[in-house]
């Protein structure tokens, strides 16, 4: 809303969280703005064959949850410049540690800092980042509530009185949030600022333990196959490389043999794990997508989010990691008895 309004458009990959892709399926066209759905984020020429004159801007998430794949965000970053956008990333999975999507090209990164920057399930905040190199000012027409006078704020334009490099974020702070009030509360401010600390140590953690579980799992009778970028087999492996060098990160996701029944009992039958739809927790978390995260959602719909109705979520915690397989295998022996 900082960029669009009604009457214009936005391209965004399938591949997002649930909640996202309601809020572009659906709220979005409410208010007059039409999103368009890459469901291939790896093939740049749907990108550009998405883009009308009317869109303003491309999205996708760096690490998308559940599928856990990696984002080409400098090739994405091509098309979106190519075209005179921004590319809007959501780096909430990775984190500012494993990934650094500016330096690849991305112009504005927004986290839910309620997951790994806070680290501990204890705040709710979000947080939206701006590089200050996307030229705002060379595309006037295409972006009229940046370099147009503003009548709610003295006749101001945001490129003339505070240049391109940070317009978009000041005018998020001083319109959008004056009108939208989504400010962060004193005490999570606190809990978020004593989360970012500790950080770099959660996120060596996260992706060791998540690894281990990842390849502890290809290895599993019990399971048809396994998300996560970090392993070889993975399609996504070398994007992981390039883009996520220290690690992929907490999150993962899996088949379970027996589907919806099959899943759902492993979920149930653990004690470790938390079932909570959270991720980003110092404790281990599991969840049943198509029945919580991505339930609002049609089948086919969930299909393009790379939810199926096996599929099980896990955000893999700081515990010992033979405490995390331990409590698995009691599931996977709950969920062979599952009818």
């Amino acid at each position: 809303m900082n960029i669009a309004q009604s009457g214009d458009h936005i391209v965004s990959s399938s591949s997002v969280y649930g909640g996202t892709y309601n809020l572009f399926k659906y709220t979005l066209p409410k208010l007059g703005i039409e999103v368009t759905f890459v469901e291939d984020q790896d093939d740049l020429g749907a990108w550009q064959a998405a883009v009308r004159p009317n869109t303003k801007a491309f999205f996708g998430e760096t690490i998308a949850n559940p599928k856990i794949n990696i984002l080409d965000i400098e090739g994405v970053a091509g098309v979106a410049h190519t075209n005179g956008l921004p590319l809007i990333v959501d780096n909430t999975v990775a984190s500012p540690y494993l990934i650094r999507p500016f330096e690849h090209g991305a112009d504005i990164v927004v986290h839910s800092a309620t997951k790994f920057l806070g680290g501990h399930g204890t705040v709710i905040a979000g947080a939206i980042v701006d590089g200050g190199k996307f030229p705002w000012s060379k595309h006037v027409d295409k972006f009229p509530g940046l370099t147009e006078p503003d009548p709610s704020y003295h006749g101001a334009s945001y490129t003339g009185v505070l240049g391109d490099p940070i317009a978009y974020i000041i005018k998020a702070r001083v319109q959008l949030l004056r009108d939208l009030g989504a400010a962060v509360s004193p005490d999570n401010a606190f809990g978020l600022i004593q989360g970012i600390e500790t950080l770099s140590l959660r996120m060596e953690r996260h992706s060791a333990n998540a690894l281990a579980v990842a390849q502890w799992l290809e290895a599993h009778d019990q399971v048809a196959a396994v998300n996560y970028a970090a392993l070889p087999s993975s399609p996504w492996n070398k994007a992981a490389s390039k883009y996520s060098p220290l690690g992929v990160g907490a999150v993962l996701s899996f088949e379970i043999k027996g589907g919806v029944n099959a899943g759902r009992a492993l979920v149930d039958s653990v004690s470790l794990f938390s079932h909570v739809a959270n991720i980003g927790d110092v404790r281990s978390l599991i969840i049943h997508p198509a029945s919580t995260t991505h339930s609002q959602l049609t089948p086919e719909q969930q299909l393009t989010t790379g939810v199926t109705p096996g599929l099980v979520r896990l955000s893999v915690g700081l515990e010992h990691i033979d405490d995390i397989l331990a409590d698995l295998e009691s599931g996977f022996q709950a969920a062979k008895k599952a009818k």
